[in-house]
């Protein structure tokens, strides 16, 4: 045994965390509800109460089905498609508005949450595809099908927690300390406009309804903080909140509007708007006059309009027609653009021209998406055709997606993109883009239009286009309604706001009034009043409805910020759109001021006057968000809403744009010859065939026996344990190297976050495995009981069928478990093989990465090795085990890994290199080395006897006589060498036959009797060891208890390692050498707490460890613990000193103070700071009298108040007169620089470091 390097202890700087946000907990409500009136990200916090709770609902719904005890799988499937829905929206929010904005503060962070969302995508579509199979199934489906619905329902409950934990810990702490609190409000503020409008009134409901009262008014304090002040908003929001107390007082703008639709339809509607207003005026509340006041208006328009829809267009459904127009005219003048690009070779206004590209491409991907999901479906179910042009629209997706990424490519090229090819490539793609949506637009209009006029009432066709209005969120809308009314004629875009508003409930009053704002400012300038927009959306009178909503306390008009726009030809007025400044509530107000604000507001929301001006200027706020703020614009909105649909499967890719931001990550080329990092990750294979195992083979634990459940529990526990060491080298080794680099800060943070949360899992796992066996060991010592009188008992413990129904539930629930922690961990390994892996290739050279695999290696202990590399092995083909050995062996080079390697695994890739002992060539029986040797070799001739007879020192004379003699070939000393070597292990194994032929003669052997470490106590030892063994000597067959105890009476030394028997002090029986004792009266008496069979140690005192890489025993707890071994040094050393200064194999050589080997000395051994090593005993010695190294001079510390004590000493000192002008050259011993020192018969101080450690020279 030796003792590892032990060191100077270095202190560690204390890392300040930001405290968690922990979710869970009886506090948590009151913390989310405080922290977000202080910080209005932190509302994302009321999201995930609701998702957990909704998820929970779901996932004890799938129990219930699973059990037959209730729950329908029809409602199951419609509750996931809603939360489907609501989450993937919500994470696309996240990927447009929060992400970008992180990653501009913060760089690496957001990707990765990222790719947990596409990941929880898959996961929904694994619950999907077993629903519907559940659904074709009758009785809700088989049991097998069932109890994989719960396994899955658990598993997406399991990721979504864990991702919503994550966020709370790492994301929302980053923005609330880099964004102040009114860059947080914009944030969600943009997160809000960022969700289509038609989701965010199911939305907000549904995330209210999980609640406390409390939360719920501290959620409506903070959305007040949060949307910004302009009324029209503020309606709009609260409208979709369902708040009535913060609703404003419709009934005046409701009678207002009935007179508008009066004048619309000449007159006609006067009584039925008349009752209108009657039951309107006898309401209480304010919902109950907007389910009132929609009614009788759809009812109005189903009776009434019809008749007159001259006046409006007599199809509105046609409306799509404009939009087709106006799609076909942006093109055609996008592909004009590109020809003039082309003709001109100029790419300078290339940005204009893809900011155009965009837009309109945000257009299409939404009108596709209304049609896919709003107006086929309605039409086909009236016709039942099947109709879909779902295939069309992920083609002419695609073709946007193409262009975009050409001009990114001519953009990044820079100066060398001016080529003809670059011009080819994109007028090609911008009249194939053409060609395709022109081919597409003339089906529609012939195929689907026509139906729907025919089967669609005006009513029916008006709420269609409304609804596909409302797929698009609030931001898209602000730019798209402008875009459409500049393409259109006055009349057509009048007809057009009309149908809106005729279509839309009396609910939806402020957003259709936002709307036509909004489209107003696609119309010209009203010139007679400077910088403002004709209002189009007036009645016949002439009344801006836009500015009666204006007037409900917004104040003046000059107050209002009307916006304006300089017009162009094209009436392309989406990327011109001036905002003006939005206000937001004061946010340093008490929440007593803010109630008292609450109460003005609605004070003077309820006065509102009717103007009527000719030609009324039109005022509208605007949102204040642009996509140019975002850091991804909105098209990835439109991909999600398509890949929600049921007519189109497509999920967004990895290398869509929703990926653009954060690392430049490419993709790694697997094909390229393999780094030593790769064998890192060649891990996960192993990991992802047990937890394949886990997962297929839980299920068997319904039925299975006590054997199969001891099988099961072993693997999970390998599985586990080297997971956690997989786990620990990352967390301690990898990623420090990753953060380590400059552009790679945070990159591994959330990965670190990942290891805890799956570190819970296995424990939770552990803890259902061992209830499972104890109840199994229950029904084993039941039986005992019942077969000798005992059956009473087992009948007062467990009822008939009661073991059997718990035994089922825990099986079931184990099952589930493995599922999701099989989930978990593969969406783990995979976001670590994408976004990690090529970062080592990218940013780390081969020797760096050689010296991270020799870190990990160096801190994995035998025994985990042991366990390790069979696992990973079992996986991997013969040639990627060969590599992976060759990396290792290149990481351990200068180590005694292949020895131990050779020792241990005799069936390891190296043996076909490298011959073990047993297969190295000996003499024949009766012969000696040189007889067995060619007859012209008379140089060296020692006998067997000879051989027997050395000590060490004549051993290794004698080989460097071999050495040293030119008459042998190499081919002949590297064979004398090697038997000199080996001499005393053959010697040893030519005595095993005659030591084994019978135990007659043990008694005589020497030593045949026990030794006590105390005899007082009777305890077995010697003085160097306590243990209950002697070894036998292969040497000089002779019994001693310890390998110093034989040297110590011996002319020679003592190979442990060809110790093969020992005896057993306590019944004196030799016997192989063990653990404990064969002999049937010592009933398994253990020889010590520690024993090695590689090194035949044993030890009854001390915490020992194997290191594979010294080949040694050595004191400590272990490897990863509380040492590690340094590849460079060859040198187990406290994890203290994971910074030194290294010397390739330091530590094999010998004390310079007392010349003992250091390698396999059992003295504490001291690290010096030039990198040398002495005892510590000896450094104690040494340092008395010497501060200097013995080796290379160097100081052996911080001497700087010794350093000054000189200083004050020399300048106190008065050389003579003839002395004094002289100087002497001098080499510093310590910056290793020469110099001139003032002259001195002794101290002489370096001018560039100002030591005392120097010499003249």
């Amino acid at each position: 045994m030796a003792t590892p390097l032990t060191g100077l202890h270095q202190q560690h700087a204390q890392l300040l965390l930001a405290p968690a946000i922990v979710a869970g907990g009886s506090s948590r409500g009151g913390y989310v509800r405080h922290s977000a009136l202080k910080s209005p990200i932190l509302v994302f916090l009321f999201f995930h109460k609701a998702l957990r709770c909704e998820l929970e609902r779901l996932h004890m719904e799938a129990l219930a089905i699973e059990k037959e005890s209730g729950g329908d799988i029809r409602t199951l499937l419609e509750r996931y498609h809603f939360l489907r829905v609501m989450y993937k929206h919500h994470s696309n929010a996240e990927d447009e508005v929060i992400f970008p904005a992180l990653d501009s503060r913060v760089k690496n962070v957001a990707r990765t949450y990222s790719l947990e969302h596409k990941g929880e995508s898959d996961l929904f579509d694994q619950v999907f595809e077993l629903l519907n199979s559940a659904l074709k199934d009758n009785h809700n489906g088989s049991l097998k099908l069932r109890r994989e619905l719960v396994c899955c329902t658990e598993a997406i409950q399991t990721s979504l927690c864990q991702h919503m934990s994550k966020e709370a810990e790492q994301v929302f702490p980053l923005l609330i300390q880099q964004f102040s609190f009114e860059e947080q409000a914009a944030l969600v503020w943009q997160f809000m406009c960022s969700i289509p409008v038609n989701l965010m009134e199911e939305f907000l409901p549904w995330l209210t309804s999980y609640l406390s009262s409390d939360e719920r008014q501290d959620m409506i304090k903070c959305m007040r903080k949060i949307v910004p002040e302009e009324k029209l908003l503020q309606q709009v929001v609260f409208t979709w909140l369902k708040e009535k107390s913060l609703l404003v007082d419709v009934e005046e703008v409701s009678r207002d509007e009935s007179k508008t639709m009066s004048s619309i339809s000449e007159g006609m509607l006067s009584s039925e708007v008349t009752a209108t207003e009657n039951q309107i005026g006898q309401c209480s509340s304010v919902r109950e006059c907007c389910k009132i006041k929609c009614k009788k208006s759809h009812s109005v328009t189903n009776n009434h309009v019809d008749k007159n829809a001259d006046g409006l267009g007599k199809f509105p459904i046609d409306e799509i027609l404009h939009w087709h127009n106006a799609i076909r005219k942006e093109l055609k003048e996008l592909a004009e653009e590109a020809h003039k690009i082309q003709l001109s070779g100029d790419f300078s206004n290339l940005s204009s021209f893809n900011g155009r590209l965009e837009l309109l491409a945000e257009i299409c991907i939404f009108h596709s998406v209304a049609e896919d999901k709003i107006i086929f479906p309605a039409v086909d179910q009236k016709v039942k055709r099947g109709m879909s042009f779902a295939y069309e629209h992920a083609k002419e997706e695609s073709q946007f997606d193409d262009l975009r990424q050409l001009i990114e490519s001519i953009q990044n090229a820079g100066a060398s993109s001016s080529t003809s090819e670059f011009h080819e490539k994109l007028c090609a793609r911008a009249d194939q883009i053409l060609e395709t949506i022109e081919q597409h637009f003339l089906s529609e209009e012939h195929e689907v239009i026509p139906l729907a006029r025919e089967h669609c009432s005006v009513t029916e066709q008006r709420v269609l286009l409304y609804q596909s209005l409302r797929v698009m969120p609030l931001k898209s809308l602000e730019r798209v309604l402008p875009w459409i009314v500049g393409m259109l004629q006055e009349e057509e875009a009048k007809n057009m706001l009309q149908n809106i508003r005729l279509a839309a409930p009396a609910s939806d009053m402020a957003l259709v009034t936002l709307f036509s704002g909004w489209a107003c400012k696609g119309r010209p300038q009203n010139m007679s009043r400077s910088g403002r927009f004709q209002c189009i959306s007036s009645n016949c009178s002439n009344d801006c409805h836009v500015k009666r909503i204006s007037e409900m306390g917004l104040g003046t008009n000059e107050n209002c910020g009307i916006c304006c726009i300089v017009s162009d030809n094209r009436g392309d007025h989406s990327t011109e759109i001036s905002e003006r400044p939005l206000k937001r509530p004061h946010y340093g107000r008490t929440e007593r001021e803010d109630d008292i604000s609450d109460q003005s507001t609605l004070e003077d929301a309820t006065c509102l006057s009717v103007t009527s001006h000719a030609r009324q200027p039109c005022c509208v706020p605007g949102l204040g968000v642009t996509s140019n703020n975002l850091g991804v614009g909105t098209i990835s909105s439109g991909r999600n809403l398509r890949a929600l649909s049921f007519n189109s499967p497509v999920t967004p890719s990895l290398s869509s744009s929703l990926f653009g931001f954060g690392t430049d990550i490419g993709s790694y080329d697997m094909g390229q010859a393999p780094k030593p990092i790769d064998h890192i990750f060649q891990f996960h294979k192993a990991i992802r065939k047990d937890l394949e195992y886990l997962d297929v083979e839980s299920a068997k634990l319904t039925d299975c026996d006590e054997t199969f459940l001891r099988h099961f529990c072993g693997r999970f526990r390998l599985l586990w344990g080297l997971y956690r060491a997989h786990s620990n080298a990352e967390d301690e080794i990898v990623f420090p190297a990753l953060e380590a680099k400059e552009s790679l800060h945070n990159v591994s943070h959330s990965y670190t976050i990942d290891h805890k949360q799956e570190e819970q899992l296995f424990d939770d796992i552990s803890c259902v495995l061992s209830e499972l066996s104890q109840l199994h060991d229950d029904l084993t010592g039941n039986d005992n009981l019942s077969n000798v009188g005992g059956k009473e008992t087992c009948l007062h413990r467990y009822q008939p069928g009661d073991w059997i129904q718990k035994h089922q539930d825990l099986a079931a629930k184990l099952q589930r478990m493995c599922k999701s922690i099989r989930v978990a961990l593969d969406q783990h390994v995979f976001r670590e093989e994408l976004e990690l892996w090529p970062l080592f290739d990218s940013h780390f050279t081969v020797e760096e990465q050689d010296k991270i695999v020799g870190r990990i290696i160096g801190t994995t202990g035998a025994e985990v090795l042991q366990s390790m590399l069979p696992w990973v092995t079992s996986v991997l083909t013969q040639e990627e085990q060969n590599t992976m050995m060759d990396t290792w062996r290149q990481a351990t080079k200068n180590t005694m890994f292949d020895e131990w390697l050779s020792a241990w695994w005799k069936e390891s890739p190296s043996s076909q290199e490298t011959l073990s002992l047993e297969e190295q060539p000996q003499p024949p029986s009766g012969q000696t080395i040189h007889e067995c040797f060619e007859k012209g070799t008379q140089k060296f001739k020692p006998g067997w006897k000879d051989i027997f007879r050395m000590n060490q020192n004549e051993l290794e004379s004698a080989i460097r006589k071999v050495s040293s003699d030119a008459s042998l070939d190499p081919r002949q000393k590297a064979y004398l060498i090697q038997n000199l070597m080996t001499s005393r292990w053959i010697a040893a194994q030519q005595k095993l036959p005659q030591s084994g032929a019978g135990h007659s003669g043990d008694e005589d052997i020497l030593g045949h009797c026990p030794s006590y470490r105390d005899p007082d106590q009777k305890d077995f030892g010697c003085e160097h060891y306590k243990r209950n063994c002697k070894l036998r000597a292969a040497c000089c067959d002779q019994l001693f208890t310890c390998r110093f105890c034989h040297d110590k009476v011996s002319d020679h030394s003592m190979d442990r390692r060809a110790t093969t028997e020992m005896m057993c002090m306590k019944c004196l029986q030799i016997q192989p050498v063990a653990s404990s004792c064969i002999t049937p009266t010592c009933e398994g008496f253990s020889m010590a707490k520690y024993f090695c069979n590689i090194c035949k140690f044993f030890d009854d005192e001390r915490e020992i460890y194997h290191c594979p890489f010294c080949n040694l025993c050595r004191v400590g707890k272990g490897l990863g613990i509380d040492f590690f071994h340094c590849m460079t040094c060859n040198a187990c050393m406290s994890k203290t000193l994971a910074v030194h200064r290294c010397r390739e194999k330091g530590l094999e050589s010998n004390c310079p103070i007392c010349h003992d080997f250091l390698f396999t000395s059992s003295a504490p051994v001291k690290a010096l700071p030039c990198g040398h090593f002495m005892h510590s005993a000896c450094f104690q010695a040494y340092t008395c009298s010497h501060y200097t190294c013995p080796i290379c001079s160097k100081s052996l510390g911080d001497m700087a108040v010794y350093f000054g004590m000189l200083d004050a000493l020399l300048s106190a000192e008065e050389l003579p007169e003839e002395y004094r002008g002289r100087t002497q050259d001098i080499l510093c011993n310590d910056c290793e620089k020469k110099g001139v020192a003032p002259f001195h018969w002794l101290y002489h101080k370096c001018s560039s470091c100002g030591s005392y450690n120097t010499r003249v020279i």
